[in-house]
């Protein structure tokens, strides 16, 4: 969660759209915005290094309200649509999360199996010092990111550009990530490293266990069973991302590979396969909170199960106060109050969701993953804060 350079284009259009969550009552079906949260995110996108946002904000009485800021597309400045669709990113890692521990509770797996279980074989590592072992990884360790996994993305050395229109299996990602030297031996204590890697071999685990497509997996587990109806996991070849939807961008940069202020890229459409389990799903910020508002109130899993998911283990390099369980990241606010989620940067777009534990949740996107990271953060602790 580096800070980026920023940059400047021209930014036009803002907007505060109000809706009632299903089933409200005439009296609620214009909850009032919050001017100060409105003011925050056209603060954020004045410079144009964000060029959009958008935000959705679901209150403990369950009622919605959905904001945007500034442009959807930076060439025809048009406006950002409300509660459009985005790539979410590494908030895939809660839904991969939750169909893995579903999966657990029907006795498909136990956390505490090895990968081996499921991929005899398949996991040996031929990087420097110590190998990569399946047999020596479980699948609580994919879950919290202690199973030492490498932790970059294969085949993006060179950023997203020149394998934008690359389909992967997931096989292929994994082979490339085992030639690389483990983080750490698995398991150790105080030992944490964030490992997309490690997801997306868990979704093969997972794939495995249930003996069905990764993506059909989530889909039926989670997508159709609380009826999620802005929230995909793109198929193979799917390079889009439905409408309506803002333009996501990343910097330009120099030959040293520094930000170009004031230089965009379109980067809206390319191949998601290449995050896979990790980072993949496609939804809209008003399904990202039904999604947080089920898996709490039990419609997902049972509440030992989300117990467990919140039972944390350090996370260095979070900001202060973060800690990561099974899938969950433990958010401490400025406020005092503990929030759990996760949060997502894909090219294009930076995402962070959360909920609190009396049902207020928020989810915040934004059209570029590499400006005003921290200015985000502190943005989305102040709406989760806010929130009421």
């Amino acid at each position: 969660m580096a800070a980026a350079a920023m940059a400047a284009v021209a930014v036009a259009g803002l907007a505060v759209t109000e809706v009632a969550s299903a089933g409200a009552s005439a009296d609620r079906s214009r909850p009032a915005h919050d001017k100060a949260l409105q003011a925050g995110l056209e603060a954020l996108v004045a410079d144009g290094a964000l060029p959009g946002a958008l935000m959705s904000v679901r209150g403990r009485d369950g009622r919605v309200t959905n904001y945007t800021a500034g442009v959807g597309d930076i060439r025809t400045k048009s406006k950002v649509p409300t509660d459009g669709y985005v790539r979410i990113a590494s908030i895939t890692k809660m839904f991969t999360a939750v169909a893995t521990l579903q999966l657990a509770d029907e006795g498909k797996l136990a956390l505490d199996d090895t990968v081996e279980k499921f991929l005899p074989g398949v996991v040996r590592g031929t990087g420097d010092g110590a190998a990569i072992d399946g047999r020596t990884i479980t699948i609580r360790q994919l879950l919290n990111h202690t199973s030492g996994m490498p932790t970059g993305v294969p085949f993006m050395s060179n950023g997203i550009l020149p394998v934008k229109d690359r389909y992967f299996e997931t096989r292929e990602m994994l082979d490339a990530a085992l030639t690389q030297a483990p983080t750490f031996a698995p398991g150790q204590d105080r030992v944490w490293a964030y490992s997309n890697t490690g997801y997306m071999l868990l979704g093969l685990v997972a794939q495995k266990a249930a003996g069905r497509p990764f993506a059909e997996v989530v889909t039926d587990k989670i997508i159709n069973r609380i009826g999620l109806k802005e929230t995909y996991y793109p198929g193979p070849g799917d390079r889009d991302i439905r409408a309506p939807h803002p333009r996501g961008y990343l910097f330009s940069k120099d030959d040293k590979g520094n930000p170009i202020a004031g230089d965009l890229i379109d980067i809206t459409r390319f191949d998601p396969s290449i995050a896979g389990a990790a980072g993949q799903m496609i939804a809209t910020p008003s399904d990202i909170n039904k999604f947080l508002v089920a898996l709490q109130d039990g419609r997902l899993l049972k509440p030992g199960r989300l117990a467990e998911t919140r039972r944390t283990v350090a996370a260095p390099g979070f900001p202060d106060g973060w800690r990561y369980g099974l899938g969950t990241i433990e958010m401490k606010l400025s406020c005092g109050i503990t929030a759990y989620g996760h949060g997502g940067d894909a090219d294009g777009f930076q995402t962070r969701a959360a909920i609190t534990p009396d049902g207020r949740a928020v989810t915040v996107a934004f059209t570029n993953d590499e400006a005003h990271q921290y200015e985000v953060l502190a943005f989305f602790d102040k709406a989760l804060c806010a929130t009421k």
